[in-house]
């Protein structure tokens, strides 16, 4: 999945508009403008569209986590600058605050089973043995639960 359909589905899951993106950027202590997200939300086949970078879609999930959850003391987290749909998965975690039953319900609403281990292995150190890559397939099937969850059939 690219960074501009991840964020194309936050949108819509969450009903926001660009005017509500901007602020949640403006959480993360950066400014852009309506174009930008405008060209960001493009499909691919448009003249418009834009890539999304990783550190722009990270700045995206770390305002929402402020937004969702509030500003933690201290520095804002730096944004990542390389993107790994487990760490998008875990930031999705964060923000909306689920636990491991949570998300494997969501899954099971866009009918994906998972064990809850190998859900487990996502959140681990890539140095850990058990370590498991998030393929595009879970976090897009987590995706749709959420649209399921948030915006109903």
């Amino acid at each position: 999945m690219t960074n501009n359909d991840v964020l194309r589905r936050l949108r819509y899951v969450f009903n926001y508009t660009d005017a509500t993106m901007i602020k949640i950027f403006a959480l993360a202590d950066v400014k852009v403008a309506q174009e930008q997200v405008t060209a960001w939300l493009k499909k691919d086949d448009d003249a418009r569209y834009q890539s999304m970078s990783d550190t722009n879609l990270a700045v995206f999930l770390n305002g929402l986590i402020i937004q969702n959850r509030g500003a933690k003391e201290g520095a804002k987290p730096e944004p990542e600058s390389q993107l790994t749909n487990n760490l998008i998965l875990r930031k999705l975690k964060i923000a909306l605050e689920l636990d491991s039953e949570q998300i494997l319900s969501i899954l099971v609403l866009a009918n994906f089973n998972l064990g809850k281990h190998e859900l487990s292995a996502f959140f681990r150190k890539p140095t850990h043995k058990h370590y498991r890559e998030c393929k595009d397939q879970v976090l897009r099937n987590f995706l749709v639960g959420l649209q399921k969850q948030y915006r109903g059939a």
